[in-house]
């Protein structure tokens, strides 16, 4: 039987039950939280690769237009 299901039968509520619903609600809420700071680790990191990678293709492409070709022909 639930607390507010004994609550509704004329039963009282104590500072115990309280406190016991309290501490199951935040141990549900910290799990929740602790799964979602791990995904957020996750995204951050695969951003970060993301941007050097793109960061260092976009940088030798943009060498390589830059470069001057010299070619040098024996005669």
């Amino acid at each position: 039987m639930t607390v507010t299901s004994r609550v509704g039968d004329g039963a009282r509520v104590s500072r115990d039950d309280i406190e016991r619903k309290l501490r199951e609600l935040r141990g549900e809420a910290g799990d929740v939280a602790e799964s979602g700071r791990n995904y957020a680790v996750i995204a951050a990191v695969a951003t970060a690769v993301a941007v050097v990678a793109l960061s260092y293709f976009f940088g030798r492409r943009k060498g390589n237009k830059r470069s001057t070709v010299v070619e040098i022909r024996r005669v």
